[in-house]
């Protein structure tokens, strides 16, 4: 039984795979448990981690490192392919007031925890290391730890430590702090739903109606000159004469009086289309398509990288091919099918037309399924190699003694944001499926989680009984204090409704346990809604804040 022995106990490639897989395991099975209806997820892979490690079982200091930095990076990188096509749009419109709140939140929880420093001469990387678990963001444990390292040398074990016993409370503290404010405001949920139902939250996506000809203005005129005299845009994907012909328009078809018009547009220019064509009737799909059977209305999948990041204008499939493209879907959203409107792999576009014609675009959009389900590794390891490189290069900025580099937390997620929102015009194809995308990015929080566990564990009793329990306390009001005023001035200044409110604050904390839990207990889209909001850019600015405070 000597090999058992080497196995657990020998400094070996076998010995370390398999005590990373035990404390992985074990940490993903316990993440599985429920206290009231809330779970720790994988963070129980770091409390595992430390558990192991402090009754002497450890792993080579170069393989832990490796294993480290390389799971950060896979973590990192995905979640930036991920926000990426959203990051820039998320600041269009009512966003911006969203993620001005959640820039607020980040500086407030900075400012605490600048305040708790200089109050108690508790050293600042630990206390980054509280933050990051306070806020529930291991990507910033990430670069705080970085960023030590390569300023010291040596890995501060209380970042990991601060992290571990600050992030139950940073969990519960966001549910129970707004759970506390909808009682001690005695909000009324029945008419937080009235209201965002009034504000119509989807207004930018595209809906069908049907619209009959009856303003003299328009009579005798082609769509192209409607469109120009209207200032908004939308599609007429067929014409239905009052001889009972159906006709599939070009731009430069015109419209009669009794003409009736399947357009489509965004909701929020719906009223204005209707009233300046005519009057909406009742007419449903079914109805246009049972009018003509040669007619056929088809989701064609774009594939071909030669149309990736064109747009509709370019392929101008209308003039070439004789139907139309009603509307784009990309990640389940209905987009109105805009000349500028750009291609990315994965779209779905639904088109109206001939079978014939119909095939023809299948061939130019490319339409094969079996590429979407093919690994697209190429983009991926690109984009590592170009966020190591921009990760490295160090600037100087006012009143820092040394030079800040974005590391290999920052880089590649500057990276991932950039080649997801700007690849496809530019022929690179990020798109990754859900699954794939969330596969890679669990592999690599589990292994940076472990790592971090393993590496911390030994003197992490000694750690908390030599003063670090304070570290809970530190960790609650980084957690509350920032929540409290930020609801104050969200609610009163920005009279935010207190879904909106609840997705925020999940989001600014990148928190998606709270998330979860305020999703299911109200059951209310606008809660995931301002989550995504403002989920990309306070992930990226926890990431930053946490190196800059480490300098």
């Amino acid at each position: 039984m000597e090999w058992i022995t080497e196995l657990l106990f020998d400094d070996s490639v076998a010995h370390s795979i398999l005590l990373l897989a035990i404390v992985i395991a074990s940490g993903i099975l316990l993440g599985k448990i429920r206290f009231f209806g809330i779970s720790f997820g994988v963070t129980w892979i770091l409390f595992v981690g430390i558990f192991v490690s402090h009754f002497g079982f450890t792993i080579n200091p170069s393989v832990l490192s490796f294993v480290k930095d390389f799971g950060l990076i896979l973590f990192i990188f995905s979640l930036g392919l991920q926000v990426g096509p959203g990051f820039f749009g998320s600041f269009k419109k009512g966003g911006v007031r969203l993620n001005l709140m959640a820039a607020i939140i980040v500086v407030l929880g900075v400012c605490v925890t600048v305040a708790i420093h200089f109050i108690t001469g508790t050293p600042m990387p630990t206390l980054v290391g509280v933050m990051s678990g306070a806020v529930t963001n291991t990507p910033g444990l990430g670069a705080a730890q970085q960023t030590c390292a390569e300023l010291t040398g040596n890995v501060d074990s209380t970042i990991a430590a601060g992290y571990a016993v600050a992030y139950p409370l940073g969990v519960i503290g966001v549910i129970l702090t707004l759970l506390g404010v909808r009682a001690a405001f005695k909000i009324n949920l029945n008419r937080e739903k009235e209201e965002i139902e009034h504000r119509n939250t989807k207004k930018d996506n595209a809906c069908m109606m049907t619209v009959e000809v009856r303003n003299e203005a328009v009579f005798d005129k082609t769509i192209v000159e409607i469109d120009n005299l209207l200032s908004r845009h939308f599609v007429v994907s067929r014409i239905y004469h009052p001889d009972g012909k159906v006709e599939i328009p070009s731009s430069d078809s015109i419209i009669h009086s009794g003409d009736k018009l399947l357009v489509i547009t965004s909701a929020n220019n719906a009223d204005v289309v209707t009233a300046f064509i005519g009057r909406r009737i009742d007419m449903d799909q079914q109805v246009w398509e049972k009018l003509d059977t040669n007619l056929v209305s088809r989701r064609l999948l774009v594939t071909n990288d030669h149309v990736i990041g064109k747009n509709l204008g370019e392929l101008n499939i209308r003039a070439q091919f004789g139907l139309n493209i009603t509307r784009v879907n990309r990640a389940g959203i209905d987009l109105t099918a805009s000349p500028s409107l750009q291609l990315q792999f994965g779209d779905r576009i639904m088109v109206v037309g001939r079978q014939q014609a119909i095939d023809k675009v299948a061939d130019l959009v490319g339409n094969k399924v079996k590429k979407l389900r093919e690994p697209r590794l190429v983009p991926i390891f690109i984009g590592i190699f170009l966020g190591i490189i921009v990760g490295s290069i160090p600037f100087m900025l006012p009143g820092l003694s040394q030079p800040l580099k974005l590391g290999i937390a920052g880089g590649p997620l500057i990276i991932a944001i950039l080649i997801a929102r700007f690849g496809p015009a530019l022929g690179m194809v990020t798109y990754t499926t859900t699954s794939s995308n969330m596969m890679l990015r669990e592999i690599g929080i589990t292994m940076f989680l472990a790592a971090v566990g393993l590496d911390a564990g030994e003197g992490f009793v000694e750690a908390i009984t030599g003063g670090g329990y304070m570290w809970i306390l530190y960790g609650f009001i980084i957690t509350v204090v920032p929540i409290i005023i930020a609801i104050l001035i969200a609610r009163f200044a920005f009279k935010f409704d207190y879904y909106s409110i609840s997705g925020l604050i999940c989001g600014s904390h990148t928190n998606p346990t709270a998330l979860a839990f305020m999703d299911s207990t109200f059951d209310e889209s606008q809660i995931a809604v301002a989550y995504a909001t403002v989920y990309p850019l306070a992930m990226f600015l926890r990431v930053i804040v946490a190196q800059l405070m480490v300098l």
